[in-house]
């Protein structure tokens, strides 16, 4: 093909790769529109509305407001109780996380280990995780009753002391972590069942030909390396739905007795909604938001570098 003809498709090229990439971007916003108006209205202008609030001194309700600054992160860092909430918090976690990891683990490898009744032991081991916690907040309320709970009258029938457990300091925040791992276990054991599926059998083969006869060698050269991936992400969301504790704590203690049980979104809750100091609440939330999605970088990166993945 020459001369004129030539020239014309030639120039008309450029133009349909143009008008084909517009009609891709075009279908593209089309159907991504609705899905990025929806997270800029539940997720980005909530977050802003947060932070724009923490700067005044809004009550609930009240028709006025003024701009305050960071008078209220001043005053949040001052807070004995805040700090009080904050250091709950982190002891809480702390307790979930690894119990959480290890019990999931334990009761993973023991089912997948059985040759009956697995999908039993999933279901009875997963159904906390379903339930409805408030509701589950209220039976154990029923059975850490310092006289008629079934707890306290098992310790004393075999001899051992029995407790208030939650009106007594040292004990509200533990127990409360206790019920925060029944609560997660069967969401890790779930996880940890599905990552042992995924192992190859002939990497246990080979590991016996290699000499890792016992079974806590096969753990440790095959079981947990491959589970890396597996472990991260309970590591994260367990930690995530600790920091989230808030329904035992209403249910349960209220945050007491004094301070000893209250977590930052109990205090977030009370100053917010009981004290009806909307902007100090707000400026708890921006603390809350910052902690959990600082703590949740620094663990994928952290264990990112000690994952194997196959």
């Amino acid at each position: 093909m020459s001369g004129p003809l030539a020239l014309s498709v030639a120039s008309d090229e450029p133009s349909l790769v143009h008008r084909r990439a517009f009609t891709e971007a075009l279908a593209a916003w089309t159907l991504a529109g609705p899905a990025v108006c929806s997270l800029l209205v539940l997720f980005f202008m909530p977050v802003i509305g947060v932070f724009v609030i923490a700067l005044t001194d809004w009550q609930f309700g009240a028709p006025t407001l003024s701009f305050v600054g960071l008078a209220n992160f001043r005053e949040l860092f001052a807070d004995n109780g805040f700090r009080t909430s904050l250091l709950n918090t982190v002891i809480y976690v702390l307790i979930v996380v690894p119990g959480t990891l290890i019990l999931g683990l334990l009761i993973a490898l023991l089912i997948e280990s059985g040759k009956s009744y697995r999908s039993f032991y999933r279901a009875i081991h997963f159904l906390p995780f379903m339930a409805t916690l408030t509701a589950m907040a209220i039976g154990w309320e029923a059975l850490l009753h310092p006289t008629i709970g079934l707890v306290n009258q098992t310790l004393s029938a075999i001899g051992l002391p029995t407790a208030n457990w939650l009106r007594d300091e040292n004990t509200a925040l533990p127990v409360l972590a206790v019920i925060g791992i029944w609560q997660n276990l069967g969401y890790a054991m779930v996880l940890f069942l599905a990552g042992l599926k995924s192992i190859p059998q002939d990497l246990y083969d080979a590991a016996d030909v290699d000499g890792a006869d016992l079974w806590l060698d096969r753990l440790r050269t095959v079981t947990l390396p491959l589970l890396g991936p597996v472990s991260m992400f309970v590591v994260i969301v367990v930690a995530l739905r600790a920091f989230e504790s808030f329904d035992t704590v209403k249910v349960l203690t209220q945050g007491g007795p004094g301070h000893a049980s209250e977590v930052l979104l109990y205090t977030l809750y009370r100053e917010s909604f009981e004290y009806l100091r909307t902007g100090y609440g707000a400026a708890v939330a921006v603390v809350f938001l910052v902690i959990v999605v600082t703590l949740t970088l620094v663990q994928a990166r952290l264990m990112d570098r000690k994952v194997h993945y196959q």
